[in-house]
């Protein structure tokens, strides 16, 4: 499998899952696919679906990057994981900050059962995509449970009123399905150009 336009895919989820939750090893399963499709790997560098996506790329012979900081007054915030051993690790200032370094290092994104973290990663990369909608990075919502979610935010939210907000992001079941998801998403997404993140202000790829 190849890949023309992708380069990197981001993975958000829970940073309390033990490697031996079911969901820890689907993040290695989905990530070791995925490197094997030669892209890279990134994650925020903390333990649970964040570690298990950087042994799952290496698991796949591929490579693992990460953003994280390190904060002094934040309780409960997981931190760096000394057992994520990535092959790359930017530090940034603070939390947001970090947050918008991962959405800018992935081209696509797989989005994991998780917490309030993982949720506001969700909102946010789904916010970016329906702004930039047509040149938008998209999503890859993992599991059956996000159905009933996503029925419940465009049922109650208006959410349904902006059709290209539901054409941003596919939800899989399965890791070959992630991979069918990011090929079609390469073979959809126009050249890659350089834009203007206006909410980083630094330049970030986009579709």
């Amino acid at each position: 499998m190849t890949f023309k336009n992708l380069r990197a895919v981001t993975i958000f989820g829970f940073a309390d899952c033990p490697p031996g939750d079911p969901l820890y090893r689907e993040t290695v399963e989905v990530t070791r696919m995925i490197a094997e499709g030669g892209l890279e790997v990134v994650n925020g560098g903390g333990p649970g679906v964040m570690r298990a996506a950087t042994e799952g790329a290496h698991e796949g012979g591929g490579v693992a990057s990460v953003a994280t900081f390190y904060p002094k007054f934040i309780e409960n915030f997981e931190g760096k994981d000394p057992q994520n051993k990535a092959d790359k690790e930017i530090i940034m200032n603070n939390y947001v900050d970090r947050t918008m370094k991962l959405l800018e290092l992935g081209d696509a994104y797989v989005v994991f059962n998780g917490g309030t973290g993982t949720l506001s990663e969700f909102g946010m990369a789904w916010g970016l995509a329906y702004l930039y909608f047509g040149h938008h990075k998209p999503l890859i919502l993992y599991g059956g449970f996000w159905y009933p979610i996503v029925e419940a935010l465009v049922k109650n939210m208006r959410i349904g009123d902006r059709p290209g907000a539901l054409r941003v992001y596919k939800i899989a079941t399965t890791p070959e399905q992630v991979m069918q998801y990011l090929q079609e998403f390469d073979l959809e997404m126009p050249p890659r150009q350089e834009i203007k993140d206006d909410l980083s202000g630094e330049k970030a790829f986009m579709e």
